[in-house]
């Protein structure tokens, strides 16, 4: 199959973004972000909680059209 590499291409990116979605900050980052003084949970600063054991992102390649049918 030709588009193998582009199909393991997408998935990778797709796995990539999603993530960068996890409850989780390094702690220089909450300084920068709310200041020396203030005491705050990392995960205040990301949005959406995942895991890899939790949820699975049931990606699939996307579907191609079959060449040996004319």
């Amino acid at each position: 199959m030709p588009n193998t590499r582009k199909k393991r291409y997408q998935k990778k990116v797709k796995l990539a973004v999603h993530g960068r979605r996890t409850k989780w900050a390094p702690f220089w980052a909450v300084i920068k972000k709310y200041g020396a003084g203030k005491r705050v949970h990392p995960s205040r600063m990301t949005s959406v909680r995942r895991s890899w054991r939790r949820n699975k992102l049931k990606i699939k390649p996307r579907k191609l059209r079959k060449r040996h049918l004319g």
